[in-house]
């Protein structure tokens, strides 16, 4: 679904309804169908790389939760540094792998290695 589409035209205004009129002002509702619903449009775009974002979402809860019941600034900040490193191995990996991957076969080349990417 892009944004500029008839889809999110539609979906738009229902969450936005759902958010402000049928939750109540209910902060954790509200949090929860925000996120359903970034889940939802995320999907609905490419459905493949869902997991991935569930998991980066799970992951930083779970490095707040920690970082707030730590007593030691060390241990905040490891728990910090986790999170900050995996979600940029993320991006690195799947915005950056197919070109490495190129690059090096590329390299290889040069040497009169023939490198098959594909296999």
């Amino acid at each position: 679904m892009l944004f500029n589409s008839l889809n999110y035209a539609i979906f738009l205004p229902i969450v936005f309804i759902i958010y402000w009129f049928l939750t109540y002002r209910n902060l954790k509702i509200q949090n929860a169908l925000l996120l359903v619903s970034s889940y939802f449009f995320y999907g609905f775009w490419d459905y493949r790389f869902l997991f991935v974002l569930m998991f980066s979402t799970f992951l930083d809860f779970l490095t707040a939760i920690k970082m707030h019941e730590s007593k030691n600034l060390i241990s905040r900040r490891i728990w910090l540094w986790l999170s900050i490193t995996v979600n940029l191995g993320f991006l690195f990996f799947f915005k950056y792998y197919n070109f490495f991957i190129e690059e090096f076969a590329q390299a290889l080349s040069q040497f009169g290695l023939k490198a098959n990417m594909y296999t």
